[in-house]
Parts: structure tokens; sequence; C-alpha cells
């Protein structure tokens, strides 16, 4: 078992000030050296349009490239190298898992992906010149793994695949935009109906209306159906499937078996139990289950753990919204890995296996 933390970030501000104040934090941490390290021996598949990619993100959120520019001036950057590393327009995704089930007034998820890439940021993001409040899991820093925001809205990804990508935003850019510029289910689906998407994801947007919208998205187009359960196909748009999916029906069936859907805490422990058949071992496949997330819109309290088998780490966001401030400093728990985690560890690189 590998020790590990994500450390809780707490920003109430402009979105240009939350980026300089990331950046600042970043700017001599394991996991912006690893980051460079990475691209050494792995060459971006994709071209950097910098006005291209500032008239994508501005349609959706101007305040969030003001976040980017932050960012760069924090680190010393050009604007290029941000949108390369955190800009989330036109940039390659690799596999992972996750599964998601709601219930009554909650939304539970496992984030399934690689050590190697997990940041280990807990995001705590009250803007002040526009946009909702919202607290999640970082991804690419500007991204979102999953989260909530003020109005309760939830939202989390689940990977298809990225055969054919488009020119659009990857998923945890997306989850991002949700958040901060969505009130509602309603909202959220149109949103991911205008968004252009680079990627295959299902989009699972959730609200206190108790309704779950799973958004199958993919370059090449849009289905909406409403489900209280998603793992990584398609139910709709089965030509955008890939070949193997007898895991992704495997942990659906687990969980259209055994999740109880007006038992929060019964149906965490199915997705966070080792042994229950929905939490994943699979790291050096893409695909282990590094954090698992609760969500509850109506009393605004949010749940994570980082591992299997363990007790969540409980957030009020209703008090946080009001002023107060979180007063531990990092969520602790432990992975059944040797792998490296970008976050923790030195010389963290594609070609290494440890």
């Amino acid at each position: 078992m590998k020790q590990i933390y994500s450390n809780i970030i707490q920003f109430r501000g402009t979105h240009y000030d939350f980026g300089l104040m990331q950046g600042k934090n970043l700017k001599n941490s394991y996991l912006i050296k690893n980051r460079e390290k990475q691209w050494r021996v792995r060459k971006p598949r994709f071209i950097i349009d910098e006005k291209e990619a500032k008239d994508a993100i501005t349609r959706f959120s101007p305040a969030i490239w003001e976040e980017l520019i932050g960012l760069g001036d924090a680190l010393e950057w050009s604007m290029e190298r941000v949108l390369k590393e955190f800009g989330g327009y036109r940039l390659d995704y690799v596999r992972s898992g996750c599964s998601i089930v709601t219930g009554d007034d909650f939304f539970i998820r496992n984030y399934d992906y690689h050590p190697k890439t997990y940041e280990g940021r807990f995001v705590f993001f009250q803007p002040t010149d526009g946009g909702y409040a919202f607290v999640g899991p970082s991804q690419r820093v500007v991204g979102r793994t999953d989260g909530i925001n003020e109005h309760g809205l939830v939202v989390g990804y689940n990977f298809m695949h990225r055969k054919k990508p488009g020119d659009g935003f990857i998923c945890a850019m997306i989850a991002r935009l949700v958040l901060e510029g969505c009130a509602n289910v309603k909202e959220a689906v149109k949103m991911l109906n205008d968004i252009p998407h680079r990627h295959s994801f299902s989009y699972i947007v959730y609200d206190g209306s108790g309704e779950t919208f799973i958004v199958e998205a993919s370059p090449r187009g849009i289905e909406v159906r409403q489900s209280n359960a998603c793992t990584n196909h398609f139910d709709i748009m089965k030509q955008e499937n890939r070949n193997y999916l007898v895991d992704s029906y495997r942990r659906k069936e687990i969980i259209d078996q055994y999740a109880n859907k007006s038992d929060a805490y019964a149906t965490y422990q199915l997705l966070n139990d080792m042994d229950k058949g929905v939490f994943s071992t699979q790291y050096k496949s893409w695909a282990g289950t590094i954090h698992t997330t609760a969500y509850f819109p109506n009393d605004m309290n949010v749940w994570i753990t980082l591992g299997g088998n363990q007790q969540p780490t409980v957030f009020d966001f209703g008090q946080w919204l009001k002023g107060k401030q979180v007063e531990i400093t990092n969520i602790n728990g432990q992975v059944d890995t040797d792998l490296p985690f970008v976050h923790m560890n030195e010389n963290v690189t594609w070609y290494r296996n440890n």
C-alpha cells in the first residue's frame, strides 16, 4: 500500500488572482517538474493555435482565460505553453475507467485512472468576477475530475474512447465549464450539447431536483438519456463503443443489482470497498480507482476518499460558501500500487515503470 495525499486549496477572488496563486504554488512542484520530463518523451499529437483556443474558451468563460493568464504570469511561461499544459482545448487524453451512481440526494463516483496523472489537488474556488463557486479535485490544474457548485449541480464523466478526436475540449475542462457556468441539469445538458468535444465521454449531471441526465458525447454527435448509473459504454451511440466492454458491463450490473438508492453510505461502500467488484486496482492499465467522491446537492456536503476500504473525509461546502474556511490542509489515504504519483515523487515519466 502507498500512502498518498491531496492538498486542499481554498481561494476567493478573481480568476486572474486564482491563476496567479496556483502558479506560484506550482512553480517548483513535482507536478510541474514531472510534466516537463514527460513531454520530453511524449510528443504532443496536436497543434496549439492561441487565437483558436482563446475564442473557444472565452465563448463559454472569459474568466477562465484570465486564470490561464495568471498561471502563465506566475510560472513565467508563454501562453502557448500554458495552453499545452492546462488549456483543455485540442489536447490528448488517454484511456481511463470510472463508475458513477446517483440516488436520493447523492451522486457517488469512482475516479479510475493512472497515478502518474493524479495531481493531488482538492480545490475550493469562489470567484468574485463571474461564474459559480464550486469544489472538486483538479485535473490539468484548470480542469476538474468531478465536483459540485453553489447551486447544487454535480458533474462527473466516464471515458468511452479517444478514437478520431475532434477540435474541442477535453473532459476535465468540460467539467469545469459546466460547474462554473450552469445552475441546474437543464442548463448543463444544453451546454454539453453546445460545447465542442475532443474525445468520447459520458457526462453525468445531477442536481437537487433528483434528476440525473447522462450525455453521451463524441466529436460526431450527442445523445441524452436518463439513468442513475453509468460506467464506460454508451447505451444509445453504440457504434461509438470500444470492442472490449466486459468490465464496463460487469461493473454496471453490480451497481444495478446492489446500489441502495436511499442509503448513500451503503452505496459509497459498494464503490469504495475493494471486495465488492466495482473498485479497481488496475493502475498499470490506466483504470485503477484513485478517489471515491460523494456529493449531496440538498445539504451541500462532500465526501472524498483516496484509495479503497476507507472512511470518507467530509466537508460542509454550504458553510464554506458562507465564509468558513476548511481547517485541515490535506486529505490522506492509501492506494494498492507501487506506481509513483506525479505530485509526490521525482522523475515520474512515461518510460519508467516505477
